[in-house]
């Protein structure tokens, strides 16, 4: 079973300056390799299109491999693909939209439901069930409060809350070990990092929309390439460089000069 990243890219890929381009990445998390990059307009909405996003992911899982756990942002907290996650016994963590229907449960949890996970860590975690209008299963819905360090003139609530969605059965994952699984999610950033700095993709070239999808399929082909290179080719302490350490290991240093014994 393998580990999908679904990460909508930050808005900061431009070009001549003017940011305005989202692309959404699924990463294949072991590997790291790039599984289906879209690339999109800055005004799509960054929730638009995830269940075919998701089946793209899954046509282009390595022959004998399966997507056996998935990961995502509040973009992917939608019905129809929490139903196909489900349906293709796919363990998911999301972070909910605090809708409506999400701040009553919130509200109505008890006191007593809160729990520190570590004595003193300063948060708060407590679950409960939920389901959507259009969701096929129930999902247990896991919540974090924190207190506000400083007062909002504007809010006067006085927790931050974060809530995430998830199947993963209460005797594999306690509420805090899926919390702590779902942040992993931030390891796609320095995916995304790789590919701008990396790869040259911070700019793209030009205004046109199909030739700046172009261009940065070009990137991602590249740094799937060198991630395959890394991995078949170089030593296995490579496997966590940056193109810009193995450019310098490699390339860069042709040859070295020691002294020794005064010489």
């Amino acid at each position: 079973a393998t580990l999908i990243e679904a990460e909508k890219g930050d808005a900061q890929w431009s070009y001549e300056g003017v940011k305005g381009y989202m692309p959404l990445l699924g990463f294949l998390f072991e590997t790291p390799i790039c599984l289906v990059d879209e690339f999109r307009e800055g005004n799509v909405s960054p929730g638009s299109g995830h269940l075919a996003f998701y089946r793209a992911c899954q046509a282009r899982i390595p022959h004998g491999k399966r997507i056996g756990a998935y990961r995502a942002d509040s973009a992917s907290y939608q019905a129809e693909l929490l139903n196909a996650l489900e349906a293709d016994g796919v363990h998911f963590a999301i972070t909910a939209d605090q809708d409506a229907a999400v701040k009553g449960l919130i509200q109505r949890l008890p006191e007593d439901a809160w729990q520190e996970p570590v004595p003193g860590c300063g948060y708060e975690v407590a679950e409960t069930i939920h389901t959507m209008n259009k969701s096929t299963h129930a999902f247990r819905l896991i919540v974090k409060r924190e207190r506000r360090r400083q007062p909002d003139l504007l809010d006067q609530q006085i927790y931050i809350y974060h809530a995430v969605a998830s199947n993963w059965p209460i005797e594999l994952k306690t509420a805090h070990a899926v919390l702590g699984w779902h942040n992993q999610r931030g390891q796609a950033e320095n995916f995304h990092k790789e590919l701008k700095a990396g790869f040259g993709l911070e700019r793209m070239p030009c205004g046109d929309v199909e030739a700046n999808a172009v261009f940065f399929r070009l990137g991602v082909l590249a740094y799937n390439l060198f991630t395959g290179f890394k991995r078949l080719a170089c030593p296995a302490a490579w496997a966590a460089h940056t193109i810009a350490t193995v450019r310098w290991r490699l390339i860069q240093v042709a040859g070295r000069i020691v002294r020794h014994a005064g010489r």
